[in-house]
């Protein structure tokens, strides 16, 4: 028994943790203790380029039946999606909505909590989807496109692990509050491997741009979210991942 709980909190077990708390892929992930996720939050980018992988398969695929870019990049969003149940999709119209529309913290953390979707959420995910559909169409070739997917998909979540160890929760409970504060190295470990993905998937000098270019958009809008509601939630975590991957794709598509 001793022995299996300790597998469970090894390094395979925390992948798992993260794969249940990224996706709804139906994985055995461990019982989640307090502060389980912050200490699995040095796998976050290892799930991204998994999801990635998927979203680039899909690509690949549409392509291969013959669909036009455009068609394909939508494609390889709905697979994505479908993998994660649109959850940082969800973070982003929630954050939007809150940010935009509370008068104060206490309005604002509110408003994110509200399930229905108001118009800065439903302009959020229009230019979410919007601008990276375009971006991934943009690039040129199916298997370029698709190698900028897994670099978005793994970067993108790499930021989260350095964020909730700056950031504090904004609630009391919920994610923010149970998930813990990663330790300095499951947030470097986080860094190098999305660093190590992307600039694998996109070269040296488009992939370290690329990095800076997000990693400096997410810290940006950190620091928005300590000014508005003094930390960040689930949501927040969604939005930062979302933004990352939007300029990681950019940054992909540019010629």
């Amino acid at each position: 028994m001793v022995a299996a709980m300790a597998a469970q909190r090894g390094i395979f077990g925390q992948f798992l943790l993260a794969t249940a708390v990224l996706t709804r892929l139906p994985v055995a992930a461990p019982v989640s203790e307090e502060g389980a996720v912050a200490r699995a939050s040095w796998a976050f980018p290892a799930v991204g380029a998994g999801v990635g992988m998927i979203a680039a398969l899909a690509l690949f695929l549409a392509s291969a039946f013959g669909l036009g870019a455009a068609p394909s990049a939508l494609l390889a969003l709905v697979a994505a999606g479908l993998v994660t149940g649109a959850l940082h999709e969800d973070g982003l119209a929630d954050t939007a909505d809150g940010f935009g529309g509370g008068r104060d913290r206490d309005d604002k953390l509110a408003i994110m909590r509200d399930s229905r979707q108001g118009t800065y959420g439903i302009l959020a995910l229009i230019l979410s989807i919007g601008l990276r559909a375009v971006a991934i169409a943009a690039i040129p070739g199916p298997i370029e496109s698709g190698l900028a997917l897994i670099a978005a998909h793994a970067a993108s979540r790499a930021f989260l692990a350095p964020a909730m160890r700056w950031l504090r929760p904004a609630r009391e409970e919920g994610l923010g509050a149970t998930a813990g504060r990663p330790s300095p190295g499951a947030a470097a470990v986080a860094v190098a491997i999305g660093a190590f993905v992307a600039i694998a998937m996109l070269g040296p000098l488009r992939g370290i741009v690329a990095l800076v270019l997000a990693g400096g958009t997410v810290a940006a809008t950190a620091m928005l979210a300590r000014r508005q509601i003094g930390g960040y939630t689930g949501d927040v975590l969604g939005a930062f991942q979302q933004i990352g991957e939007i300029v990681m794709l950019l940054v992909a598509a540019a010629r």
